[in-house]
């Protein structure tokens, strides 16, 4: 990473030096959400200012004391709108939460970086209720991804303000959640990295649910390391070195089903770019038929996980005050309430053997390789049209859906070069393999964009 995109271990580096101060930092990340030219009106919904000034004042005593809880203490993070944090309401995005009672606790995902000495820096802006992967929000505003701000492209959602906050670098690690792609397609559309665990592996506790089946907790960053120092924290395991693995002898697999379907010629142009690239340095691609994304189709044809759990959790708040929802999430919400419960019981039954034959299928491989998001980021302006937002949030979420779907874990690189529309890479494992996808992913990001 270069200096105006430092890593988390670069900014260790020079805490620990004495370079900067966590103070320092977080007067740098404020300045900047406070610039009236930058995009932090529309990418926060709420600052901790005072808050986090203190933080970080606290995180530089204790590290003169030798004291701090880690290397990386001081550092500034956002929470995506989506997470409990104490005594703060929280909105999910919406106005239908605003008279809600603030939270009694963080969220076990909030608390854990907050032990680690990461600086709350405030609540980022996202799709009402996590409900898309575009990231426009009628009520807050859309924050405009990093390409062509004069022109104005959709971020990526649902973590739209957790994206741009990192790649304003108005905070150096973002919290945000991924249903169906949203830490993967906010990375992808602001050329950045954004990581999908293994669902069982952070706390679902204190996050608004969308589909409690599919729902997990994750982190965008500047690099795979960055991701993978917040994924350990998350997880309440140690941090260690990230040791990359040498794209030389690399094993990885392209589904040619459902994947490499209807896209964008810049993403076909810059992923086939990217094969060659990985080619070149010695890894070994093989592309191969994957019928388990066809069948994720099959298996949600009567309406899926997102619809029904999330009608399940809206319907009496819906009810009540669904005339201030975002229609088009509100739309999507009220699908579920046409799912049967034999329909929704008969998708539940069927998802392990997809789990288990999906699975399988990855094993010989070192890691899928497919691109994030069939479409680049759209232009905000030809969204207008709820024909043309339904296509495009289709086919954003379309490719990393098929993870969520399968229980696996997966992670979006920046696979663009500078001054090229963002298009992401994904790479993506089968459940429980999240470290051995880290090394992957690191060894890839070494070469990707030569």
């Amino acid at each position: 990473m270069t200096a105006a995109h430092p890593t988390l271990a670069s900014l260790a580096d020079d805490l620990a030096a004495g370079r900067t101060t966590a103070r320092k930092l977080v007067e740098d990340c404020l300045g900047r959400i406070a610039d009236p030219a930058g995009e932090g009106q529309r990418v926060f919904i709420h600052v901790d200012r005072d808050a986090a000034l203190a933080a970080a004042d606290a995180m530089d005593a204790l590290r003169r004391a030798n004291a701090a809880p880690s290397r990386f203490a001081g550092i500034p993070v956002s929470i995506k709108d989506l997470f409990d944090i104490k005594g703060q309401v929280t909105r999910a995005g919406s106005r239908a939460l605003e008279d809600s009672v603030p939270a009694e606790t963080d969220a076990t995902a909030v608390a854990r970086l907050r032990r680690a000495g990461f600086v709350v820096i405030g609540r980022t802006n996202m799709t009402e209720f996590a409900y898309s992967g575009i990231g426009i929000n009628p009520h807050y505003g859309t924050p405009k991804s990093v390409y062509k701000r004069e022109v104005g492209y959709v971020p990526g959602g649902s973590s739209s303000g957790a994206g741009v906050s990192v790649a304003d670098r108005m905070a150096y690690g973002a919290l945000g959640t991924d249903t169906g792609g949203s830490c993967r397609i906010p990375a992808a559309f602001n050329g950045i990295v954004g990581y999908k665990p293994t669902q069982s592996r952070v706390p679902l506790d204190g996050g608004i649910p969308l589909s409690s089946s599919l729902d997990s907790f994750g982190p965008l960053a500047n690099s795979v390391a960055c991701c993978a120092i917040l994924d350990a924290v998350l997880a309440d395991e140690p941090i260690t070195a990230l040791v990359p693995r040498p794209v030389k002898g690399l094993r990885l697999a392209v589904p040619t089903t459902v994947v490499l379907d209807d896209l964008d010629d810049a993403v076909a142009k810059t992923f086939e770019r990217a094969l060659e690239i990985l080619a070149k340095h010695g890894a070994l691609i093989e592309r191969i038929e994957m019928p388990e994304f066809f069948d994720v189709g099959v298996m949600n044809a009567k309406g899926g996980f997102s619809p029904a759990e999330a009608y399940a959790w809206h319907r009496y708040l819906i009810t009540s005050k669904g005339d201030v929802y975002d229609p088009r999430v509100a739309a999507r919400i009220m699908r579920g309430a046409s799912i049967s419960a034999a329909d929704y019981i008969e998708t539940v039954a069927a998802r392990p053997s997809l789990i288990a034959r999906a699975a399988a299928r990855i094993a010989p491989y070192d890691a899928l390789v497919l691109p994030t998001t069939a479409n680049t980021p759209p232009k905000i302006s030809d969204l207008a049209a709820d024909d043309a937002f339904t296509r495009e949030n289709l086919r954003a979420l379309r490719n990393p859906s098929m993870i969520n779907n399968i229980d696996g874990c997966a992670i979006s690189l920046p696979a663009h070069r500078a001054g090229e529309i963002p298009v992401g890479l994904m790479l993506a494992q089968s459940g429980g393999n999240d470290r051995k996808l880290f090394e992957v992913a690191a060894g890839v990001e070494g070469v990707i964009r030569s």
